[in-house]
């Protein structure tokens, strides 16, 4: 198993980067996410992961360990393959699906790219409770905002704003204040946007 890659970044795009490690260059698939963490200089570090089948042998790299621990997660729910693991981690940082599967919101896991409410319900059953041991979350307190956020970010919507940045903006305000009504999270957004 390779843990990780040091060395210096040859080649980069939004889903792939080559690094080149004594004198071999090792071509990784990445996510979003990880993309917008790479470094601009040219040495860097990326934990691995390996996933080795009958054809092929396919590195998946993350500037984040937590990144690739939930990785590994996904991959362990039945239906959930590597590429629909790194979709749903290019659709929504490490953060917002650990709260998505911890609150049972199938709703965010759902408006992933080619995951259906079968495959949401699997992904909140088999992980809710590793995700809530794992990363200690309060069940409670986490569906109350959980249910906050969704009926703003679904008037928010309405109202014609793109999901995307209204999502960044919420997160932002839920955070600042948890205990935030529907209604403030709407008003704050609002002169945000």
């Amino acid at each position: 198993m390779i843990a990780h890659l040091q060395g210096k970044l040859v080649e980069k795009s939004p889903t792939q980067v080559v690094i080149e490690c004594g004198g071999v260059g090792y071509h990784v698939n990445i996510s979003l996410h990880t993309y917008s963490l790479l470094p601009s200089s040219d040495s860097i570090k990326l934990f691995t992961h390996l996933q080795i089948k009958e054809d092929a042998h396919t590195l998946f790299g993350f500037v984040e360990k937590s990144e690739r621990e939930i990785f590994k997660m996904l991959l362990s729910v039945s239906g959930i393959g590597a590429s629909i693991a790194r979709t749903m981690l290019s659709s929504l940082d490490p953060k917002q699906i650990t709260n998505a599967i911890a609150s049972g919101d199938l709703v965010s896991i759902q408006s992933i790219k080619g995951i259906g409410s079968k495959t949401a319900q699997r992904v909140i059953l088999d992980l809710k409770e590793k995700v809530l041991k794992l990363y200690d979350l309060g069940e409670v307190s986490m569906s109350q905002s959980n249910t906050n956020r969704d009926q703003a970010l679904s008037a928010l919507e309405v109202l014609g704003f793109v999901r995307k940045t209204s999502e960044r903006i919420v997160e932002k305000i839920i955070k600042e204040d948890p205990e935030s009504s529907v209604e403030s999270i709407i008003k704050t957004a609002l002169k945000i946007l």
